[in-house]
């Protein structure tokens, strides 16, 4: 009974204990509370740097060869199809302008070729022979014409001339004379009317038979020309250097006008086809440098703009822009996807920011938070100029040397006290702590922030 009241007793004396404590914290509580100290916020800042910052227009594309051409048969005389006789090449193979492709069959032109070829030799000879023909039957009569009429005047000259004479002894009257000039007279014009008639026969039907002979020769040049144009149609030829990207008949297969036998690629050079955006499209021009990559993580080409299309593709709202690049080793297949840089413009030595820096603005825009010397940060608005990747250029409201936050200012008021956390120290520290502990100590490595501050400053500050 006794322990029972003792064990009951210690039991009151602990509730007591805790009535106590229990009274002391609330007197504690009703004390009026002290203001908390905010602490600085913790932020991560970099200088203002001077560098080289480029206006980057970026589009997607897809190669395609420089140049590329379909080889179709051409039509045929009668308008018929023809079979390839033979294939010289294969899809793959290099082959040169105007190397021979295929044949298709061809006998039957060949046939009608020769034929042609005979018509033409016949017309030559024909002419040949006309140029050095005898004088035409009417020709010969008219020459013998001419010498009628010249013995019948030469006659009558002598009448007069014998007349003239008597008459001059008085031995003739002077009518008689008379009648002996007249004679002459017409006789005289008979000779001139024949040779004259002489002329225009030897003239004009020699000419004319020569002009025949000749117009047959033409005609005959003519079909065999033509039989041997459907000759050459058979022979298919590359109308360039290249490559055989595609040939897809076979030895036998009826070649159709319409339907191409080759197709030829030229490779040494692709264009990359890129549509850009219209708001941007303003600023490519043609020479522009450009950095063109294969989107499937390939190497990176170098290429320059050769086209800026004029117009807006209704459907996609862009504008193509064609890109050549160098394919040594024809490495480069047209077909693959690729994202294009292209280089619009370059700026020297201007304020550069990390992206990581730009902070909306308390009246909208953007701004930086700038720290001073006095761990103080300041909210001041900038106005941006021409972003690539992680840079961002500042064309007002930072100078080079600055300290801007980069990280942890989201929330920073203007004015504001803020802790400037500096990663490099905990490097230096882990460095420091690999070092050996009897090694002599290092000089101190020239940089770190105060340096990045004066590599950032302006030349001449």
């Amino acid at each position: 009974m006794e322990g029972r009241g003792r064990q009951r007793a210690g039991y009151a004396a602990a509730r007591g204990v805790c009535v106590l404590a229990a009274a002391v914290a609330l007197a504690g509580c009703s004390k009026p509370e002290e203001k908390e100290v905010e602490a600085p916020a913790p932020v991560q800042v970099t200088a203002v740097t001077q560098d080289t910052i480029r206006r980057i227009v970026a589009g997607d594309g897809v190669l395609y060869p420089l140049d590329q051409q379909n080889v179709m048969p051409k039509p045929s005389a009668s308008g018929a199809s023809s079979p390839v006789q033979k294939f010289y090449v294969n899809r793959g193979d290099h082959v040169k302008t105007g190397q021979l492709l295929a044949v298709l069959e061809n006998r039957d032109l060949k046939f009608t070729a020769d034929s042609n070829k005979g018509q033409v030799d016949q017309a030559e000879a024909n002419l040949q022979a006309t140029e050095g023909a005898a004088i035409p039957e009417s020709v010969v009569k008219a020459q013998t014409d001419v010498e009628a009429d010249r013995e019948t005047a030469d006659a009558a000259k002598k009448v007069l001339d014998s007349r003239q004479e008597l008459y001059k002894e008085g031995a003739l009257a002077q009518r008689q004379v008379y009648e002996a000039q007249v004679n002459w007279a017409q006789a005289n014009s008979a000779l001139l009317t024949a040779q004259e008639h002489l002329r225009t026969l030897q003239a004009v039907a020699k000419e004319a038979q020569i002009k025949q002979a000749a117009a047959q020769v033409t005609a005959a040049r003519g079909q065999y020309q033509s039989a041997q144009a459907q000759v050459a149609y058979t022979e298919i030829r590359s109308p360039m250097n290249g490559t055989i990207a595609d040939r897809p008949l076979y030895a036998g297969d009826m070649a159709s006008t319409g339907e191409p036998l080759f197709v030829i690629v030229d490779v040494s050079r692709v264009v990359a086809r890129v549509n850009v955006p219209q708001g941007q499209a303003s600023a490519v021009r043609v020479g522009q440098p450009t950095e063109v990559a294969i989107t499937d993580g390939g190497e990176q080409l170098q290429g320059k703009v050769t086209v800026v299309s004029p117009a807006t593709d209704p459907s996609s709202t862009t504008v193509q822009v064609w890109v050549q690049i160098e394919n040594p080793g024809e490495r480069l297949k047209p077909g693959v996807s690729v994202h294009a840089n292209i280089i619009a413009e370059t700026f020297k030595a201007v304020p550069v920011v990390p992206a990581s820096a730009i902070l909306p603005g308390e009246e909208g825009g953007t701004a930086v938070l700038v720290v001073d010397s006095n761990s103080v940060a300041h909210l001041r608005p900038v106005q941006l100029g021409v972003r690539e990747g992680n840079k961002v250029q500042v064309l007002n409201g930072a100078q080079p040397g600055e300290e801007v936050v980069t990280v942890g200012g989201l929330g920073v008021d203007d004015k504001s006290k803020v802790k400037v956390i500096d990663t490099t120290v905990k490097e230096s520290e882990d460095e420091d702590e690999n070092q050996d502990e009897n090694a002599p100590p290092e000089p101190a490595a020239k940089g770190g922030k105060d340096q990045k501050k004066e590599e950032a400053k302006p030349k001449g500050q």
